[in-house]
Parts: structure tokens; sequence; C-alpha cells
């Protein structure tokens, strides 16, 4: 189960995206440097015990309007081999030492589990707390095989995708909207989606889509 440790981390979470975001080309620059506030999000279990997965939500309000983000990381306690065009930074845990945070889209352990939990086969976990299942995070998989999304992944303004070997595709929204501003909430053709809950600027809560499945071309 992930273990929340109530720690310091040096710099913090949203002082490393801070950094870190504005290299994304599906970030909406601001006036300035992002300013980032926690919104919302989850986590995943790694089986093996070893990588922490988080799924964060935060708001950036440098703009003329506040713009929301999804970001999946993974904290790790040792580089990941091959990976360092993914690593958003490293942090000095309080308890557990040196942590390198990635991109979660490039990590293959978060992949699987985001997977799986598509698929239902995996439980989205409280952000906040240990060992409590988060019932605001939403799955669908209607595929007729299992579905192995890979690292295989492209960005762009509208944001990331991921492929699986049998040809469908995983859109993560980077940029969150509220369902009822969303025109891309699933359609009967998509093959699957991903969807959660977070907080706006006043505190409204918001819902809306993390990701959609897509099916193969043809298919």
């Amino acid at each position: 189960m992930a273990v929340i440790h109530n720690t310091t981390l040096q710099p913090s979470k949203l002082e490393l995206l801070t950094s870190w975001l504005p290299s994304r080309p599906w970030y909406r620059a601001g006036a300035g440097a992002p300013d980032l506030a926690k919104a919302g999000g989850f986590r995943l279990d790694d089986p093996q015990g070893e990588v922490g997965m988080e799924f964060m939500v935060v708001t950036d309000t440098s703009g003329t309007a506040p713009t929301t983000y999804f970001v999946p990381l993974t904290y790790r306690g040792a580089p990941l081999d091959g990976a360092e065009h993914a690593l958003v930074g490293t942090m000095e845990h309080g308890e557990l030492g040196r942590r390198w945070a990635y991109d979660g889209c490039h990590d293959p352990v978060l992949v699987a589990q985001l997977s799986a939990l598509i698929e239902g086969r995996a439980q989205a976990q409280a952000q906040n707390t240990s060992d409590a299942p988060d019932l605001d995070v939403t799955r669908s998989y209607r595929g007729d095989a299992p579905l192995h999304l890979t690292t295989d992944t492209t960005d762009d303004q509208e944001g990331t995708a991921l492929t699986a070997p049998q040809g469908t595709t995983l859109r993560l929204h980077r940029v969150l909207l509220p369902a009822a501003d969303d025109a891309t909430l699933p359609a009967p053709e998509t093959a699957g989606h991903l969807g959660g809950a977070w907080q706006l600027p006043d505190g409204t809560p918001a819902q809306g889509l993390f990701a959609v499945l897509h099916p193969a071309a043809g298919a």
C-alpha cells in the first residue's frame, strides 16, 4: 500500500514543478514563472513497494486565468536507467533520503499500473492518506484484450499520448477542464477513460477527464 510520510521535502514537489512545467509543450505560459498550488490528485501502489506513484493536479495562477495541470510523477530511491530526459528533479526526503522524481509517463512501473487501473485491476489510492481508496477516480475499459500501455510517449501542445502494441492510444489531458466545459467527454467509439476530481482556485469542487483511450485506427 502507499504509505504517506509526514515529513520534509527539499525542494518541495511544487518547487520542482515550477522549474519543470515551462519546458513542456503543453504548458500554457503565464506572465512569469508558474505560481502553483495543489488542487487534487491520487496515488497508485507499486506491487513491489519500491516506486512511489502520484498523479498530481496543480493549478497555475500566474496567467490571466488559472490553468490546471495533470502531472503523473514517480519517486525513486535511485536513478531510472535511460530516463534522464524524463527527470523532473531530485529531492531530499526527511525519512527516505534522496529521491529522484520522474515524469511518470516515461516510467514503466507507473505505466503498467496505469494500464491496470484503467482495466479495473488496480485501485486508485487517496493522495494524502495511507491505505485509503480514492472513490472519486473513475475508469472504464471496453477493449477485448489486456491493455499494455508502453513508455512510447509523445508530448504535444494538447497533452501526452501513450501507445499500446495493439494500436490503442491513451491521450492524457495535461490541461484539465471541468466536465461541464469539456467537449471531449468519452464518446461511444472510445475504448475507455480515466477521470477524477479536483478543486478550483475558489475551493469549488470540479470533476472531469484525466485521460481518454482511443482504439486502433479501423478497429
